[in-house]
């Protein structure tokens, strides 16, 4: 792993950026991962803009800046593209993960971007499973599958920990089955 892993993530208040890039960090400080994340966001409704960053590190951090140079860049709404430029700062080596049925020259130009791009319909699974758009697990397993930076396992015990209190053991089955489509529908 390269000296800090970095992952910037676009949504929309209440699709789940913020929680993403928390599950993500404490899967990697669970596998003794240095971390750091947190987000960004203007006014504070639901469906306004956000951005959330997750650093994950061998060694301390200290750096708290934003992600201006990522490795990877998640977008959860394909349609925060036509006013975000979300590449910003993301090299053709890097890539670029978008909730989208279909990978397209058009999404390619519409982020600007020359590297590669991944689609996930993580909207669709998560429409199936829980019957709500919360794109951020089924995007969280198609950035593990793609980078290996974290363990499936480690996410999986991460959302039993963080949701079971709150949700119960059948909404955190559906996020676990979330978690793994995203990870087996991930599309170039």
């Amino acid at each position: 792993m390269k000296e800090v892993y970095e992952v910037r993530m676009h949504g929309r208040a209440g699709q789940g950026a913020k929680s993403g890039s928390q599950l993500l960090a404490e899967a990697a400080f669970k596998e003794g991962k240095y971390i750091q994340s947190f987000p960004e966001y203007g006014s504070e409704r639901r469906g306004a803009p956000t951005v959330s960053y997750t650093k994950i590190a061998e060694k301390v951090l200290k750096s708290h800046e934003p992600i201006v140079t990522p490795d990877v860049v998640m977008v959860l709404d394909f349609g925060i593209m036509r006013s975000i430029l979300v590449a910003a700062g993301l090299p053709d080596t890097g890539i670029l993960i978008v909730n989208t049925k279909v990978c397209s020259t058009e999404i390619k130009k519409l982020a600007q971007f020359n590297g590669t791009l991944y689609g996930v319909d993580a909207t669709g699974i998560s429409l199936e499973l829980l019957g709500m758009d919360t794109p951020n697990v089924p995007m969280l397993g198609a950035l593990v599958k793609l980078t290996g930076i974290v363990k499936m396992e480690s996410l999986e015990y991460v959302l039993r920990e963080h949701f079971l209190p709150k949700i119960g053991e059948e909404k955190v089955q559906k996020n676990i089955s979330m978690l793994r489509r995203g990870y087996e529908e991930v599309f170039k």
